[in-house]
């Protein structure tokens, strides 16, 4: 922890980040926390798998004050899955602050989000439209929000985001901190920064992804793909690869196609309902896949461990989808390696992203008959075995808590002191013991934290909450 204690953090924060694995700051985590610390404005040009996320939910969680019931914090992000990720991030990081974090986006209940902001929540995490959903409609309270980070700043502006973005802004207190990061600064990004904030560090990280990445293309026709796709799977073998496909339908065809074919597979795309969405990304994290098929909604800020393969099987549409699909891979200091099929027709596309990125991408040949033959064994094996789960790293942080449920919430008008007052009571039980507690209309959700869990339920079931009796038990 020696890297992380120079921030002058509290215990509880280097608590969690210990159990995190979190052990040296990475380049932007150097840079960024002190000045966050500090409360003062941030533009962070930081390519993806600089370990971002921590950079600011490091400083937020320690500068939030847990006592205030209104949301505290911001974070705007362009992708579902990436709003989810970044939630659980924060919730893992403050964990023993007892930080509340939220995630609300579209394609998923508007009311359960509208419930869960009416409870105390310290940051919330979310895409555009559904934030600013929330706060023209008076769901989300802004009045107290001291933090505003705006995540993927340029995908924001590709996916058309940027005026929703404006929008947001303008409905926030401007006695705030702002930072933003983007792994690239084009113009309206530029105009955000210096209509929006005040006199912004710059933190510029260089290009982590260059050193640690090996990528290359291969030339190939259209209807020669699949079968180019099959040689290098069984040639490099790996235990986890993302293939991105241009399109859904795109995506759709080769899942198909890889399933017929024995591989364990998966795929992601935008028309999927939200929740297979989110199931999916969760099972790739677990590594209960190999292979996942998808669009360039799996390539933004994704944080899966250990993905040693990335194939474009189509060349990207722009240059900044290149960079953020080869960042999938060689990240947290590992290496990697990326393959982009090209067709003749790309390669002016081709030329472009090499101009993009300062470097010609080497080309390579397809692997010959006589190696995929002689990999084919190792392959097949592989594909049979049952995949070894992946660590959690949130594993450590969470191993000693207990989620307990009890049957009453605030219509037997039972307030988070009730709890944290009578819980703390039990003889060997003190309010550090106590995490995150939710209060619900009819129920109450409790996290017991360092082991206690059993011990806390045990006592409840024969000691009364505000003269109440409530059923108690583990929650599902």
């Amino acid at each position: 922890m020696n890297g992380f204690n120079t921030f002058n953090l509290s215990d509880e924060i280097k608590k969690a980040l210990s159990g995190l694995r979190y052990k040296v700051p990475t380049e932007i985590q150097a840079k960024v926390i002190p000045v966050a610390l500090k409360k003062k404005d941030i533009v962070g040009k930081s390519q993806t798998g600089s370990g971002k996320t921590a950079a600011f939910a490091i400083p937020i969680c320690e500068l939030v004050a847990w006592e205030e019931n209104r949301p505290q914090a911001l974070i705007l992000t362009p992708t579902r899955e990436l709003a989810a990720q970044v939630k659980d991030d924060v919730i893992n990081i403050g964990r023993f602050k007892r930080i509340k974090a939220t995630a609300i986006f579209g394609k998923q209940s508007y009311e359960r989000q509208k419930l869960e902001l009416k409870q105390k929540t310290h940051v919330v995490v979310g895409t555009p439209g559904r934030v600013l959903d929330h706060i023209t409609k008076g769901t989300l309270h802004v009045d107290n929000l001291k933090f505003l980070v705006i995540d993927e700043a340029d995908e924001m502006l590709n996916m058309g985001f940027i005026e929703q973005v404006e929008a947001i802004i303008k409905a926030l207190p401007e006695d705030r901190v702002t930072m933003l990061f983007s792994a690239t600064l084009p113009e309206d990004i530029e105009n955000l920064s210096v209509q929006y904030m005040k006199s912004p560090t710059y933190i510029d990280v260089e290009n982590v992804s260059k050193a640690n990445i090996n990528h290359f293309l291969i030339h190939t026709e259209e209807e020669d793909k699949l079968s180019l796709l099959k040689a290098i799977t069984i040639v490099e073998n790996p235990d986890s690869c993302i293939i991105f496909c241009r399109t859904q339908q795109g995506v759709d065809d080769l899942y198909r196609k890889l399933e017929k074919a024995n591989y364990s597979c998966d795929k992601l795309h935008g028309s999927m309902v939200q929740e297979d969405r989110l199931a999916v990304m969760d099972d790739f994290k677990k590594g209960k896949f190999r292979y996942l098929v998808a669009t360039d909604i799996a390539a933004r800020g994704i944080d899966v461990e250990d993905i040693s393969l990335v194939i474009s099987f189509d060349v990207p549409q722009d240059n900044e989808r290149y960079v953020h699909r080869i960042g999938r891979t060689g990240r947290a200091g590992k290496s990697g390696k990326a393959i982009t099929f090209a067709t003749a027709r790309e390669e002016n596309v081709v030329e472009e992203i090499e101009d993009y990125i300062g470097e010609e991408i080497r080309k390579i040949e397809s692997p010959s008959n006589a190696e995929v033959a002689r990999a084919k064994s190792a392959f097949v094996e592989k594909m049979n075995a049952q995949p070894r789960l992946k660590h959690d790293k949130a594993e450590q942080v969470n191993k000693d808590i207990l989620k307990l449920y009890f049957n009453g919430g605030k219509k037997k008008k039972l307030r988070v002191v009730d709890f944290v007052g009578t819980i703390a009571k039990i003889p060997g039980i003190t309010a550090e013991d106590i995490g995150i507690i939710t209060i619900q209309e009819n129920a109450t959700y409790v996290d017991i934290l360092n082991g206690k869990g059993q011990h806390v339920l045990a006592a409840m079931k024969h000691t009364t909450i505000k003269g109440k009796q409530l059923k108690v038990h583990i929650a599902r």
